[in-house]
């Protein structure tokens, strides 16, 4: 059996897909700020991924190679920060949609943002597309598959009770365990693949 997972099937309406190894966490760095020069203020660009996939690590990468201020951490308890830009780049608004619903999303008035800032949006897949960018807008949908293999189980720390939680790091969290990330492109501004 492999122990990489099968990414999702993709949302109606995508263009194209790349798959790019992510051995390590100067390889996700690499990646996010790649991804980065390509994203322009209205972007938005929604990450999928189970717990502990990375979707925060790439965050972090992103906003750096964005130059946004402030510290990126997980926005679970708070659902959406405000990370300004420096100089002439963009902001970077972080939401968490994982506890809330399409009703929730529109109280944090993201429209509102979404022309000055790129936004990028975990746990959204198929519930903030439309709300955001509308039926013909344009997106990218980026999910991170963790490779199963070089995953530690909750049985494999000591102490811990099998509860998994966004806050639950193991040595390859730290020291940047393998990944896969599928970027999907949607919508007329994501035509062409990006050369990555």
């Amino acid at each position: 059996m492999s122990g990489l997972q099968s990414p999702a099937a993709p949302l109606e309406g995508q263009l194209w897909s790349i798959e790019v190894v992510l051995e390590d966490l100067e390889a996700t760095a690499r990646f996010a700020a790649d991804l980065a020069g390509l994203l322009r203020p209205g972007a938005l660009l929604v990450l999928t991924g189970g717990l502990g996939a990375g979707k925060t690590t790439f965050t972090q990468s992103l906003g750096g190679a964005l130059g946004v201020s402030g510290m990126i951490s997980s926005p679970t308890f708070i659902l959406s920060r405000i990370h300004r830009g420096q100089g002439l780049g963009p902001d970077l608004v972080h939401v968490d949609a994982y506890r809330t619903d399409p009703e929730g999303l529109e109280s944090l008035d993201l429209s509102s943002t979404m022309a000055d800032s790129v936004t990028v949006v975990e746990w959204g897949r198929g519930m903030v597309e439309a709300a955001l960018v509308g039926t013909a807008g344009s997106w990218l949908d980026l999910e991170l598959i963790r490779d199963s293999q070089a995953e530690a189980t909750p049985q494999d720390s000591p102490g811990n009770a099998g509860i998994i939680t966004d806050f639950s790091e193991t040595e390859a969290d730290l020291l940047g365990s393998r990944r896969r990330a599928v970027l999907r492109g949607y919508g007329p501004a994501w035509v062409q693949p990006p050369q990555l």
